[in-house]
């Protein structure tokens, strides 16, 4: 566990209700966690009044002046190109030449993963980032992959998520064989598309680089079945967002018993995590836990020993049985 300060860089400009809702956020942050700094990046006409009009916030925030900020429509290819000198790519940019431990923001979510892919480069043995979080289930939490970093996914994708999410899990939660399952419309080998049944195959095979429980259905997450929950990103995404709906209607808010607003960038070689765009102080707070959290825990590093180069899914001879 990593001593000292945590240095966040924050996209202050990047959410629904930047740049208010970031700073309220970096505020909550500091009194419940007082081992935190923050280098806050975006426009500091509108960034330096919300800072001082809270008090001793100014302390623990160095504003760095950003002169652009990637707006919620901008396609990731024109992000890459021609926002380098917005919030996000600069909070990217100081994490990557270590002037920042992690990046936090509520930003375009897509632009976010090519950022930062092109800024801290993808990890040896990872070739797709996947967004991951914790679930709450009746049993404790489990860790669920891609909320939404990757819509359409292959066998290859799929397997490669399962290996991230195992040794995340492994990492966050101190499981030595986490039980990892793809998510399906039945748990009988023969159901499902192609691609996830090349990859439960290769994941199955003797010698596999994970625990496979099997597939799994949406009825099992809540009940903590596996410890590991594998889909592609547009299925995590609507999953996620109909788990937040049911919830709250439900039950009143607890931090602890509703699905997260705030999920880490798997595969890239930094600490990254994404708020939900519409994210509240509250939720942008919980992100900035979570960033330093997996800092001290050393996470990214402990991630990059334990991932492998894997052979491709759709080689593998029992994929598809």
């Amino acid at each position: 566990m990593k001593a000292g300060k945590v240095v966040l860089a924050l996209d202050g400009m990047g959410g629904d209700h930047a740049p208010d809702v970031v700073v309220n956020g970096a505020d909550i942050a500091r009194e419940r966690y007082p081992d935190t700094s923050y280098l806050l990046f975006g426009d500091p006409e509108k960034l330096k009044p919300l800072v001082d009009k809270r008090k001793g916030l100014a302390q623990a925030v160095e504003i760095v002046p950003a002169a652009d900020a990637v707006s919620a429509d901008d396609k990731p290819s024109f992000a890459l190109r021609r926002r380098r000198q917005s919030s996000m790519w600069l909070a990217c940019q100081a994490a990557a030449e270590g002037r920042a431990d992690t990046v936090v923001s509520a930003g375009n979510t897509g632009a976010l993963l090519a950022i930062s892919m092109f800024a801290m480069r993808m990890l040896d043995g990872a070739h797709r980032p996947a967004l991951a979080s914790f679930l709450p289930t009746t049993r404790g939490e489990t860790v669920m992959l891609d909320l939404g970093a990757n819509l359409e996914c292959d066998a290859d994708n799929l397997a490669e998520f399962a290996v991230m999410g195992s040794v995340f899990a492994q990492v966050l939660l101190g499981l030595d064989a986490p039980k990892v399952g793809l998510l399906n419309v039945g748990s009988e080998e023969l159901k499902g598309h192609e691609e996830l049944r090349q990859a439960a195959g290769w994941l199955r095979r003797p010698g596999g680089p994970v625990n496979f429980y099997g597939f799994v259905e949406g009825n099992d997450i809540g009940s903590g079945v596996v410890d590991v929950v594998v889909t592609d990103g547009f299925t995590g995404n609507v999953l996620l967002k109909g788990l937040e709906t049911a919830y709250a209607l439900v039950r009143p808010p607890n931090p602890g018993e509703v699905p997260p607003r705030a999920a880490i960038l798997l595969g890239v070689g930094g600490t990254v995590v994404i708020c939900h765009g519409a994210a509240s102080g509250d939720d942008i707070a919980a992100g900035i836990a979570l960033a330093a959290g997996l800092h001290r825990r050393a996470a990214v590093p402990a991630i990059a020993d334990l991932i492998q180069p894997q052979p491709a899914a759709h080689d593998d001879p029992r994929g598809g049985s």
